[in-house]
């Protein structure tokens, strides 16, 4: 049988205004379906209706388990240029555990060039802040998928196979699909998360998971089904199992 979640490690609280749960009521959905861990990353300051720098900086008074939950605190930070550049600095990321880089359009301009993406996807591997690539399936945004998933790997970023592209961006779907065979070939690590903006998706990502087992991946590549493969992740990252 394919692996359940032990945690869910990219979600929005209401502190991003197109969210609409709190943090308490987030950790309480992670905590009611016995998560191990939930990460709270909300949206850099690029993105319309984003918190303010200080809400970031101030994430060290969130205590680190609640609720017999792992609360990782976090970034979904934005790319915001075809540098790689990220609306994160170096001094606030000192306050978090979890760096997520993620392209949405409101904050990257759109450019039809898909060298100018795969160079944008090549920079941001490079960086040390980043944890994750965060949906990286955009149909407007692709990129070089046999050259950058390695890339990825070489610089130890994680994947993401996010649940919510299945909601809200279907024509991406494909792409996903594509960028998963190729960290299966590969060998390079993936988080499935819900991307979750509601306390009832934390945790849930069926589609996801589905489609990951429809093509064979190996589960011993999801690193938040597995506490051993997580814990060891931590470690390697210094980051508080």
């Amino acid at each position: 049988m394919f692996p359940k979640l032990i945690a869910d490690l990219h979600t929005h609280t209401l502190a991003s205004t197109h969210a609409y749960s709190t943090l308490q009521e987030m950790v309480q959905a992670a905590s009611a379906i016995g998560l191990y861990a939930i990460a709270i990353t909300d949206h850099g300051r690029s993105m319309p209706g984003a918190p303010g720098k200080w809400y970031f900086e101030n994430m060290g008074i969130i205590p680190s388990h609640w609720m017999g939950v792992r609360v990782i605190k976090g970034i979904e930070a934005n790319i915001t240029d075809y540098y790689g550049t990220l609306d994160v600095d170096e001094f606030t990321t000192s306050s978090l555990e979890w760096v997520i880089a993620s392209i949405h359009r409101e904050t990257l301009p759109w450019r039809d060039d898909i060298d100018a993406v795969t160079n944008t996807y090549i920079q941001v591997a490079k960086n040390p802040l980043v944890n994750v690539i965060g949906h990286s399936g955009h149909e407007a945004y692709k990129y070089d998928y046999e050259k950058v998933i390695p890339i990825f790997g070489d610089y130890g970023k994680l994947v993401e196979i996010n649940e919510a592209t299945f909601n809200v961006r279907k024509e991406s779907v494909a792409n996903c699909v594509k960028i998963a065979e190729l960290c299966k070939r590969h060998g390079v690590g993936v988080v499935v998360n819900s991307d979750a903006h509601f306390q009832m998706l934390v945790g849930k990502a069926p589609r996801a998971l589905q489609m990951l087992e429809e093509i064979g991946f190996p589960s011993e590549l999801i690193i938040n089904a597995d506490a051993r493969k997580m814990q060891n992740y931590f470690a390697q990252h210094n980051i508080e199992i």
